[in-house]
């Protein structure tokens, strides 16, 4: 039994009609994991913003929570781990502190330094919806088997260490 075409697939064999010199595989894995990729974040915003969060926001407070107690970073430090400048990190920052979900703070080590501390509020509200964001991950990935998971965890961690050593 042939399988029907997908979105990719249909631009693929499209392409080989009109250029079928040209090696189109490339798409095969690239269309797809950007199809997917751009699926996957409207489901994972769609549950953050059921705990009145943005992606952003979820991941400064993912961030502090999974850093342990006291659960506080410098704003590099927070920057560092998000992969995000200081400057998008202090707007997120503004907006959880507006919330009462986070703190700043001087630093008792470098009075020039700031510290972003979870409160009580912050930490509570990040561990509920964090348990909701593994739930939705696992419904996320639940078409494929323990070993398709493995397996592609495993490619995909060997393809971003070839593209960008990490």
């Amino acid at each position: 039994m042939e399988r029907e075409l997908d979105h990719v697939g249909r631009i693929m064999a499209q392409w080989h009609a009109e250029r079928p010199g040209l090696d189109v595989s490339p798409m095969a894995v690239i269309g797809r994991l950007n199809r997917l990729s751009l699926q996957i974040t409207d489901e994972l915003v769609a549950l953050y913003a059921e705990f009145g969060l943005g992606e952003g926001d979820f991941d400064v407070l993912a961030t502090l929570r999974r850093a342990g107690p006291p659960y506080e970073l410098t704003p590099g430090g927070l920057a560092d781990t998000t992969m995000v400048t200081s400057g998008a990190i202090s707007k997120r920052v503004d907006r959880l502190a507006e919330r009462g979900l986070v703190t700043r703070r001087v630093s008792d080590a470098d009075a020039r330094g700031r510290l972003i501390a979870l409160t009580p509020a912050g930490i509570d509200l990040i561990d509920r919806a964090f348990e909701a964001h593994l739930a939705n991950e696992q419904r996320l990935i639940a078409g494929l088997t323990e070993l398709e998971r493995t397996r592609l965890a495993n490619l995909l961690d060997t393809w971003g260490r070839s593209l960008y050593g990490v």
